[in-house]
């Protein structure tokens, strides 16, 4: 995924993470602070994925706003008590391993921040949005959809 103009590297060791901070480029501070809380978001979301965190329910638990809900690949809609319940009882989420990239932040609002990526895995790829929001001194992840992607016809890569 391109980055656009007016983007930041969120992570000089992350190439596929950027940051967007919705302005036309003028306000440098706002893409700095920004920056600090998209990359804390960011790791946030990278921890749900961590079979450790997915298989204990209260560290889910603490990462999801009390309203939660998702939208998933499958088309199931989730809340948090059923999300919880199902990441405890597979945490890895298959056999085949997931990566996670293309991470970008956007600030919808003061406390309410917008992290689109992309998940593949061999056999399923999706392109993923979340809204996480600031309660206190902390984010809770509000909304997530996953969407598959088609499959790459045979030859493409």
């Amino acid at each position: 995924m391109a980055a656009s103009a007016n983007s930041t590297p969120a992570n000089p060791d992350d190439p596929a993470v950027t940051l967007d901070d919705g302005n036309d480029g003028n306000d440098g501070d706002a893409a700095v602070r920004i920056g600090g809380d998209a990359t804390a978001v960011i790791r946030l979301e990278r921890s749900l994925l961590d079979p450790r965190v997915r298989r204990d329910p209260e560290a889910v638990r603490a990462l999801l706003h009390p309203d939660f809900s998702e939208f998933g690949a499958s088309g199931q809609i989730w809340d948090a008590d059923s999300v919880t319940e199902v990441l405890a009882a597979a945490p890895d989420q298959g056999p085949e391993p997931l990566t996670a990239t293309d991470f970008r932040g956007h600030e919808l609002a003061p406390g309410v921040l917008l992290l689109t990526f992309r998940t593949d895995r061999a056999t399923v790829s999706c392109l993923r949005s979340s809204l996480w929001m600031r309660s206190g001194d902390r984010w809770l992840l509000r909304f997530h959809q996953a969407t598959a992607l088609p499959p790459e016809p045979p030859g493409r890569s």
